[in-house]
């Protein structure tokens, strides 16, 4: 896959901020996706605090039966710390550098981040499929911003996720009685079809297959690096 290449990454906070602004009018919020998804992308990085290291994974499943196609990885080093409300100018390089490394191209990604439900409207999910130029969608573990009510109880019941009187995502549960995941739409997506996707592809686990398959290579990853820092 080939990234656009939007914008400098190396940034200061002002910088980075105005460069937020830009992009966010640059997204597409209606559906992008044409005919059946058939492969979709679970995007994660891992890190560990104190340390410049960062670990990128994005696994492609089949979106018919959540098996695994394809999976990428990249190891790398940031020089920007992590900042609230800047992760993807933080995770955003390595991410780009796993997924330059697919050869299937997925319909749509799912990112453990924020889509628009951010405070500049602009949150990892956003930022990477404007980039990446694919329908994207955040589902993440915990809210940024906003407030909602308590979904109900039963899965895929939601409640909408409100913030300056603007609608940015939904709050939905994805398993029966078990905390529920903050879904926003993130490039060429519908927040109706984001839920759908996030739902379609949990049929088991709070979190989305997709997701989970990425953060589990991740942690993989990061382990087996600090076990061979630990030999050296």
């Amino acid at each position: 896959m080939k990234a656009k290449n939007l914008h400098p990454w190396d940034v200061d906070y002002k910088a980075a901020v105005a460069i937020q602004a830009e992009m966010r009018e640059k997204l597409i919020l209606d559906d992008g996706l044409s005919g059946d998804i058939r492969i979709v992308a679970g995007a994660d990085i891992s890190c560990t605090k104190g340390d410049d290291r960062v670990f990128a994974a994005v696994v492609l499943l089949d979106a018919a039966t959540l098996e695994v196609i394809e999976e990428a990885t990249y190891s790398g080093r940031t020089s920007i710390p992590y900042i609230p409300g800047l992760l993807s100018f933080r995770e955003g390089p390595a991410l780009l550098q796993a997924f330059g490394k697919l050869r299937n191209r997925p319909d749509v990604a799912l990112f453990d981040g924020q889509g628009i439900a951010h405070p500049r409207g602009f949150g990892l999910a956003a930022h990477m499929g404007l980039i990446l130029d694919i329908p994207s969608v955040g589902c993440a573990k915990t809210r940024l911003v906003g407030t909602s009510r308590e979904p109900g109880e039963r899965r895929g019941q939601q409640s909408p996720l409100v913030y300056n009187e603007k609608r940015i995502g939904a709050v939905v549960r994805t398993k029966d009685r078990v905390k529920p995941v903050f879904v926003s739409q993130g490039h060429r997506v519908s927040l109706e079809c984001a839920v759908e996707i996030v739902l379609r592809c949990a049929p088991r686990y709070r979190i989305p297959e997709p997701i989970r398959r990425a953060h589990i290579l991740v942690n993989k990853l990061r382990l087996e690096a600090a076990q061979k820092g630990t030999r050296d």
